[in-house]
């Protein structure tokens, strides 16, 4: 059986957790930044968790993460 390919893109944009969840960056964070509160932007700088029903389907295409 081929080796599964990993789609570049995801493999970009998600990182894998000590515990193997899968961690994205947040959103609402590139521009537009001087009308947001501080702490808002002070937020935005986290690491979100992948939502658990999208994260099967995110799995699949980084196989190898």
């Amino acid at each position: 059986m081929p080796k599964m390919k990993t789609k570049r893109a995801a493999k970009k944009r998600l990182k894998k957790t000590g515990t193997g969840k899968l961690k994205r960056a947040g959103a609402w964070k590139q521009h537009k930044l001087e009308h947001k509160h501080p702490k808002r932007r002070r937020n935005a700088r986290r690491n979100k968790m992948v939502a658990k029903a999208d994260e099967a389907t995110l799995k699949a295409l980084v196989p190898y993460l």
